[in-house]
C-alpha cells in the first residue's frame, strides 16, 4: 500500500464510526472549507488545507511523501525519538520498515487535538444529554487543552524522523472511534447486568485479557461489581477527558456506569458525588484494541506490523483461505 492510501483507509474507517454520524461530518468538512474561502489572500498559508478533507486533524501523515510504498510497518502508542532510533536500527539491521505509525499525535496534530473534542457534544447527547448543554459545556475544556498542548515541542520526533528519512503518521482520533464503537456494540450484544459483569465483559476481549496479567487490567474506581449497571456508557474518543461538569448531566440523563480509558482524581470525586459507576478499562490497553481494527485492514492488504511502544498486537485479520484469529502479546 502506498503510504496515501493508508491514510485515506484510516480516515475512512474513523469517519464510518464517528459518532457524530456521516452527515454532521459532511457539515463539518463544507464549514471548513467555507472557513478558507472567506479568509483573506494574505492568511490562506497559516490554513489547514487538509481539514476541508479530513475531519480529524490529530490524525494526519506528519513525515513523508504520501506516494511511498509501504511493505511494513513499525506501530506504537507513544512513538518518540527512541522509537524513531529503534526504527532506524531495525532497518540497519536489514527489516524492511517504511513507516512509523504512532497511535497519540505529534507535531500539528497534537498542536490541533483540542478540536476533534467537540464531537463528545454529540455523543453526550446520544445518551439524553441536549446538544446545546453539550456544546456550553465543552467549549471551555476545549480551550483548556489548546493552551496546555501549545507550549509544548512538537516537533521533537518528527525532526528524528525527517533526518533519518523515515515516514510518520498519526491515527488518534480514527482509532479511538473504532474502540469506541466496538465497545458499544460488544456491550449491546452481551447486555451485562451488574458492574462486575461489565468487567467480565471486556475480559472476553484478548487486549484486555493480556493487560490483566500485566496487573494493568479493567478496574472499578467508583461503585462496586454488584452494583446494577443500568446504561452503560462508553467513553473512549474525543481527543481527551471532558468536563467533569458533565457527569451531572449525565447521572441525570440516566446514565449508570461510564467505561473509560483514564479518569483524572477529579473526575473520580465528581462520579462519586453524582452515583455514576466507574470503570477503568485501560488506556493504553483500550488505544491498542483501536489500533488493532484499523492495523487488520492494512496486514489484509499485505502491510507487516512490527508493534512496540505498548501496542498489545491482537489480529483478527482474514487470512487467505478466509481463516481469522487473534494472535500478538495477548
Amino acid at each position: 500500500m502506498k503510504l496515501a492510501e493508508i491514510h485515506k483507509l484510516a480516515v475512512k474507517m474513523g469517519i464510518e464510526k464517528d459518532p457524530r454520524g456521516k452527515e454532521e461530518i459532511k457539515r463539518l468538512l463544507e464549514r471548513n472549507r467555507e472557513k478558507y474561502e472567506k479568509l483573506p489572500e494574505k492568511e490562506r498559508e497559516f490554513f489547514d488545507l487538509e481539514s476541508m478533507e479530513n475531519p480529524f486533524p490529530d490524525s494526519r501523515i506528519l513525515v513523508g511523501d504520501p506516494e511511498t510504498e509501504v511493505r511494513a510497518a513499525m506501530v506504537g502508542i507513544d512513538m518518540e525519538v527512541p522509537e524513531v532510533l529503534l526504527a532506524d536500527r531495525l532497518r540497519e539491521r536489514g527489516e524492511p520498515l517504511d513507516l512509523i505509525i504512532s497511535h497519540h499525535p505529534e507535531g500539528q496534530a497534537l498542536v490541533n487535538l483540542d478540536k476533534v473534542m467537540a464531537l463528545q457534544a454529540d455523543e453526550w447527547y446520544r445518551h439524553g444529554v441536549p446538544i446545546n448543554v453539550g456544546e456550553a459545556l465543552i467549549g471551555p475544556r476545549m480551550k483548556e487543552i489548546y493552551r496546555a498542548f501549545l507550549p509544548r515541542n512538537h516537533e521533537r520526533a518528527l525532526d528524528a524522523a525527517r533526518i533519518l528519512g523515515i515516514p510518520f503518521m498519526s491515527m488518534h482520533t480514527v482509532a479511538d472511534n473504532q474502540v469506541h464503537s466496538f465497545l458499544n456494540d460488544h456491550f449491546a450484544r452481551r447486555k451485562p447486568h451488574t458492574v462486575g459483569e461489565v468487567v467480565d465483559c471486556l475480559l472476553e476481549l484478548p487486549e484486555y485479557r493480556a493487560s490483566a496479567r500485566m496487573q494493568a487490567g479493567p478496574t472499578i474506581i467508583v461503585g462496586s461489581k454488584e452494583n446494577r449497571a443500568g446504561k452503560v456508557m462508553v467513553d473512549m474518543t474525543g481527543g481527551t477527558e471532558g468536563p467533569r461538569e458533565v457527569l451531572e448531566k449525565l447521572s441525570t440523563a440516566g446514565v449508570g456506569t461510564i467505561v473509560a480509558m483514564h479518569y483524572s482524581e477529579k473526575h473520580k470525586e465528581e462520579a462519586e458525588k453524582q452515583r455514576i459507576n466507574v470503570i477503568i478499562a485501560g488506556h493504553i490497553v483500550s488505544d491498542s484494541l483501536g489500533m488493532n481494527l484499523i492495523l487488520d485492514r492494512l496486514e489484509e492488504k499485505g502491510v507487516h506490523i512490527v508493534p512496540v511502544s505498548g501496542l498489545v498486537r491482537v489480529s483478527r485479520a482474514r487470512r487467505k483461505g478466509g481463516a481469522s484469529g487473534a494472535r500478538g502479546r495477548a
